[in-house]
């Protein structure tokens, strides 16, 4: 008996370990799904517009019937926010990231807009959205998108603070200077050209140096 009970304790665990191992994949199909729903709706709302968009053009790119999208999304606005919601995401997380980091703080902000240069460029359509669509948001997830605008204006003020406070950087209004500094690295997704003459990690490394010659004290 004693045995029978280990052998179905085994079998239950295999089986634990089994209907764990079903869901994690079932989460990554889902997860590669909307991801692709989101790649697909992106470049459209690039080329056409939000308002110019339907969601029968977005599944007819998919090559799915519209029930697909509704399964992952409610609707088209719930994609839109998702699309925004990226970007800042990720800008606020490299800017975490140089808080948090090892180093000098100008080294560290230059870390931070190498990564979050490299998030608007790499990132092109979603960041167009972001800035072209916002009298579309929802008002729920404008509200949400602008506290995570004010986040980033925040955490890269704070850091360009720590700098002057260590006499590394020399800046007359710290709050202005995120500002500018935050509108100049957004605002490459205008001019970028993934086939221009500057790869994407020279840009990058300019981007960096032509902050840190705005904010580092004359030596």
């Amino acid at each position: 008996m004693a045995g029978q009970g280990e052998s179905g304790d085994r079998a239950a665990a295999g089986g634990g370990r089994m209907s764990r191992r079903s869901g994690a994949m079932r989460d990554e199909v889902i997860a590669f799904k909307r991801e692709r729903i989101l790649e697909e709706a992106a470049a459209a709302f690039y080329e056409h517009g939000y308002q110019g968009t339907t969601l029968e053009a977005v599944a007819t790119r998919l090559g799915v019937t519209k029930p697909f999208i509704y399964y992952h999304f409610r609707n088209k606005a719930e994609i839109l926010s998702e699309i925004c919601r990226r970007g800042i995401t990720e800008a606020v997380a490299a800017l975490d990231a140089a808080q948090a980091g090892e180093g000098t703080p100008d080294q560290r902000l230059a870390a931070a807009i190498e990564a979050i240069t490299r998030t608007v460029l790499e990132q092109q359509a979603y960041t167009a959205i972001y800035f072209r669509e916002e009298k579309n948001y929802p008002a729920d997830d404008a509200v949400e998108l602008n506290r995570r605008r004010k986040a980033f204006d925040y955490k890269l003020s704070a850091l360009l603070e720590e700098g002057v406070a260590a006499g590394v950087f020399e800046i007359e209004d710290v709050r202005l200077t995120a500002l500018a500094i935050g509108g100049m690295i957004s605002w490459a997704f205008t001019w970028y050209n993934p086939r221009g003459r500057l790869s994407t990690a020279e840009i990058c490394r300019r981007m960096a140096g032509l902050v840190l010659r705005m904010v580092r004290r004359p030596e």
